[in-house]
């Protein structure tokens, strides 16, 4: 890789952890929002992905948006351009109806695949678009940026070391990009495919990494979680922040605040702003010893499908116009909706508990304690660990032994020659980058062939770099 195109992944950890551990309120205090007026707000956020692929001159690593543009014939590649629009479009959008005296919300979950991508390719109309929304002081009142993983990894499947590595890879391409101080802004995280881990360990180890890397919420699945003991959630439960809680075998919990999703797979919803239409008809809900307002929120991908590329600018225009001025129901950050409820004496010990679904199954009868064995004898007998995503009905294990064995593999190598993280080190560095790429969904979610190809081309050089 040519040095000016290197990925971000590592070497700032002791300033981004010290940043990160600034308190804050970073939205309260210049929001004019007043949650005692409103019956209800909606918080909508956009996933933008594409994955790296060895797919370039010589095999070498690109974005696949630079692939899809260097191939038009082939597929669907002839959106790469609406695709690039789409990714730069809301830093048009969102001045366009503040203008008009309108206060839009977004949320914007931009992988790192992805931030890398668009530098590598030199598009500064994207690149300068997401600046734009990162770092002007008006447009960080209107726009919250999600944390994410860097690689796009499934973190159910994904091995419990890389947890930690994904989470800061993302924080180190994100500053170099924007900066320091609109990293602190990040505290938000978004999974990847909304893959929840239920396995007991891969779930506390997730928590605690996101806490340690200064995250305080996340948004999730409605079908990914349960009550404590073992129940959907109730339909007031969703509209509200809960309280995901993650354990393990010695007795140690860890909470994290959580969001949550409605209305499994449909990603036309924030499309045709769905989120807005149905908050209008919700009202204000106990949380503790107060009322509060009612949040619908929702994911979808920021650019795919004819309703993302072709419907959603008009439909959100048309709901921030149609809110504007209007007491009752508004457009709600996910940061800004948790520090609005904190001014007014709401803490996070007031929210519902949830856990990963599943969990009551699976550790019901283990006490606080349990053994490995204990687990694996639970697991044995048919609870599944797979976790759950943002669609139910696809497995990203079952089937991909080509692909996930040589990513565990490839793990196990990094960490056996990598015991302490070197991050000065350019070896170290390319090594992690191909940890990393292996670990990304696409090779998983678009099935068997070309893709998997790309999985076992990068597991190859992997192993090279780690003298296997």
């Amino acid at each position: 890789m040519s040095a000016s195109i290197r990925p971000h992944l590592c070497g700032r950890e002791t300033e981004i952890r010290s940043a990160m551990a600034a308190g804050g309120p970073y939205w309260s205090g210049q929001a004019p929002l007043q949650l005692d007026q409103l019956r209800s707000g909606f918080a909508c956020a956009l996933h933008m992905h594409q994955p790296t692929i060895p797919a370039g001159p010589d095999g070498a690593l690109i974005s696949h948006l630079q692939y899809m543009l260097e191939h038009p014939g082939e597929g669907d590649n002839h959106n790469a351009e609406p695709f690039a629009h789409c990714y730069r479009r809301l830093a048009d959008l969102i001045p366009q109806l503040t203008e008009q005296g309108c206060s839009p919300r977004i949320m914007l979950d931009i992988s790192g695949n992805l931030l890398w991508g668009a530098e590598q390719m030199g598009r500064s109309d994207i690149t300068e678009a997401w600046r734009y929304l990162a770092c002007d002081p008006e447009m960080q009142r209107h726009v919250e940026w999600l944390g994410s993983f860097w690689g796009h990894a499934v973190a159910p499947s994904t091995p419990i070391p890389d947890l930690q590595l994904q989470i800061e890879a993302w924080q180190h391409q994100f500053a170099a990009a924007f900066g320091l101080e609109a990293l602190q802004r990040v505290r938000g995280f978004s999974l990847p495919e909304m893959a929840l881990p239920n396995h007991p360990d891969t779930l506390f180890a997730l928590v605690e990494a996101l806490q340690q890397a200064g995250y305080r919420w996340l948004l999730l699945q409605e079908h990914s979680v349960e009550t404590l003991t073992g129940e959907p959630l109730s339909e007031a439960q969703k509209y509200l922040p809960n309280r995901l809680i993650a354990r393990n075998g010695r007795g140690e919990r860890r909470e994290i605040t959580a969001l949550i999703k409605t209305q499994g797979s449909d990603t036309k919803l924030v499309g045709q702003m769905q989120p807005y239409y149905e908050a209008i008809s919700r009202d204000r809900l106990p949380l503790g010893a107060i009322s509060v307002p009612s949040l619908v929120s929702q994911i979808a991908d920021g650019e795919n499908g004819g309703v993302m590329m072709n419907e959603f600018p008009q439909a959100f225009i048309q709901a921030n116009q149609r809110c504007a001025g209007k007491p009752g129901t508004a457009a709600i950050n996910g940061s800004e909706f948790l520090e609005l409820l904190e001014a007014q004496g709401c803490k996070p010990e007031h929210y519902p508990t949830i856990q990963a679904a599943g969990q009551r199954q699976l550790l019901s009868g283990l006490g606080e304690h349990w053994t490995g064995a204990q687990l694996q004898e639970r697991i044995d007998a048919g609870c599944n660990v797979e976790g759950a995503s943002w669609t139910n009905d696809l497995s990203w294990v079952k089937g991909y032994e080509s692909v996930l064995e040589p990513m565990v593999q490839l793990s196990a190598a990094f960490h056996q020659r990598y015991p302490t993280p070197t991050p000065g080190d350019p070896d170290y560095q390319e090594a992690l980058l191909h940890v990393l790429l292996l670990e990304t969904s696409c090779f998983r979610y678009w099935g068997h062939g070309t893709w998997t190809d790309y999985a076992q081309a990068i597991h190859r050089r992997g192993q090279e770099l780690l003298g296997h």
